[in-house]
């Protein structure tokens, strides 16, 4: 089985022919599984690889002077964590596990040798990090304008909807072993102030979570009080995808 299927998946990966998928899974030179709570790459330090996400939530965050650290973006399987880091050559920013983690890594010298050969395909990871760009504007909107239960519910709405396209969630339900803390560094809220919030999220009926599992109970609503909508995502099913798959795919 390719370890590079979820890539794109759901969100774009219709228009890649099977010569680009054979590309594509070339170019990883190796899988790793990595422990949960570990930084993988600090802030400022020359990146070589990109990291495709197999297995497990990893995160890209940075730490406040006063010890804090807010996550600004969670990762889940199928998302190249760091394909950025391939023009920039260092990150902004750390990046992190949060459970174990199962990884692809690809050189950049296989990079620079796809960019240089096969132009459709590089369109794609471009888009890759677009759709990166379009998370991190919603990020902005949901740390701005939202309270404590959207600002939770958004995060939960959001993992749901790209767990979903890759199979890893259904009728509502999926894993999400995440701490009340990491809910609270990444949506700008103390621990307690999560609880909080999770529990008026149950007593509600909107969802649950607990023992590394949410069941979103009512869907509609909670898409309301959270002020979701997927088009963000750019989700095949909501029309975003790049049309049609060039000849071969």
């Amino acid at each position: 089985m390719r370890v590079t299927k979820d890539f794109l998946r759901g969100r774009g990966r219709h228009a890649m022919s099977a010569q680009e998928k054979d590309i594509l899974e070339a170019a990883v030179e190796r899988v790793e599984t990595l422990p949960a709570r570990t930084i993988v790459t600090h802030r400022g330090e020359p990146v070589r690889y990109s990291t495709l996400l197999l297995d497990g939530v990893m995160c890209r965050y940075m730490d406040a002077r006063d010890g804090f650290r807010q996550l600004v973006a969670l990762q889940l399987p199928g998302d190249f964590i760091d394909l950025h880091g391939y023009p920039l050559k260092r990150l902004d920013h750390d990046v992190g596990t949060l459970t174990e983690a199962r990884v692809a890594l690809v050189p950049h010298a296989r990079i620079d040798a796809i960019l240089a050969e096969h132009p459709h395909l590089t369109r794609l990871m471009w888009r890759s990090t677009l759709l990166d760009a379009a998370l991190h504007r919603e990020w902005i909107f949901r740390l701005g304008r939202l309270d404590a239960v959207g600002r939770v519910a958004h995060v939960v709405m959001e993992s749901y909807h790209r767990l979903r396209v890759v199979g890893r969630a259904n009728d509502g339900v999926f894993a999400f072993p995440l701490t009340q803390q990491d809910l609270g560094e990444a949506c700008g809220l103390t621990g307690v102030h999560v609880n909080r919030t999770l529990r008026r999220l149950r007593e509600d009926g909107l969802m649950d979570m607990a023992r590394g599992q949410v069941r979103i109970l009512d869907l509609p609503r909670m898409a309301r009080v959270a002020e979701f909508e997927s088009d963000y995502l750019y989700l095949d099913e909501a029309g975003g995808g790049l049309g049609a798959a060039p000849p071969g795919g």
